[in-house]
């Protein structure tokens, strides 16, 4: 007797299938690109080559562009994991008037563009006197990443069992000892995914860099995009790929480390 065909499993499957062909398509495409020897798109690909890559390590601006962005995406891993930890436990454990708004506040900036966020930053800065300094181009990325390690803190705080930490304070810890022995090891994997996140996203941000980068000063993405005005060659697509290979690398380290799936209840 013949298997009876489920239509709703392959349409479930099918439409995930598709999803995924979606997101993953461009990623392939510009794997291809990479390591094709024609200066533009081509397929299939005519041959394999390692030059497009040599050239992006041997460019001295696109090697400045990427150490700044790593700098400026590591202090603002720092600075998101400390203000988003600290808005997350107020916004849980303080009891706060007006919680649930002060929550929308905080996620904002994931729903504002992030180019009128830039642009409204340049103008403070402007107004301000400030003019573009790096540690103002390490603020306004850290404004865009501090929801990204609020969300994941809350979600690890609403499944935190209280009871750990008053069988602490029953057994004679002191609150400072309570939160370095029992809540902050418990709420740890939400902070360090929430930072690794506000990593990717300084890394790769581009709306804000754009406006509060200087000239000779610029992040990867703004070289990128200063250099596809005027040539438009492999070594985009090379420098799409060690960015890409980065956040990959990044984020599996995390799951390695601390396991994503085990701890994050998004």
């Amino acid at each position: 007797m013949r298997a009876k065909v489920d239509l709703g499993v392959i349409a479930y499957f099918g439409l995930n299938g598709a999803i995924v062909f979606f997101l993953l398509a461009p990623i392939a495409i510009v794997s291809v690109f990479a390591v094709n020897p024609t200066p533009y798109i081509s397929f299939p690909p005519v041959g394999f080559t390692l030059a497009w890559f040599a050239k992006f390590f041997a460019n001295p601006d696109f090697i400045n562009a990427l150490w700044l962005s790593l700098k400026v995406a590591a202090a603002v891993l720092v600075l998101s994991m400390l203000i988003g930890a600290t808005a997350a436990l107020a916004l849980v454990r303080g009891n706060l008037p007006g919680a649930r708004l002060a929550t929308a506040l905080f996620m904002s900036p994931l729903m504002l563009p992030a180019i009128l966020t830039g642009l409204a930053l340049f103008q403070i800065y402007l107004l301000a006197g400030i003019g573009r300094p790096i540690w103002g181009l390490v603020m306004g990325h850290t404004v865009v990443a501090v929801p990204y390690v609020i969300r994941t803190t809350l979600a690890v705080l609403h499944n935190f069992d209280r009871r750990l930490e008053e069988a602490a304070a029953a057994l004679g810890a002191d609150p400072a000892r309570v939160f370095l022995e029992v809540t902050l090891p418990l709420i740890r994997p939400g902070v360090i995914a929430g930072g690794i996140f506000a990593f990717i996203v300084s890394f790769d941000q581009f709306p804000v860099s754009l406006f509060l980068v200087v000239p000779k000063g610029e992040t990867l993405p703004v070289v990128l995009f200063n250099y596809m005005k005027f040539d438009l060659d492999g070594a985009i697509a090379a420098a799409s790929m060690v960015s890409i290979a980065l956040a990959l690398t990044v984020v599996i380290l995390l799951e390695w480390r601390i396991g994503l799936r085990a701890y994050l209840k998004l």
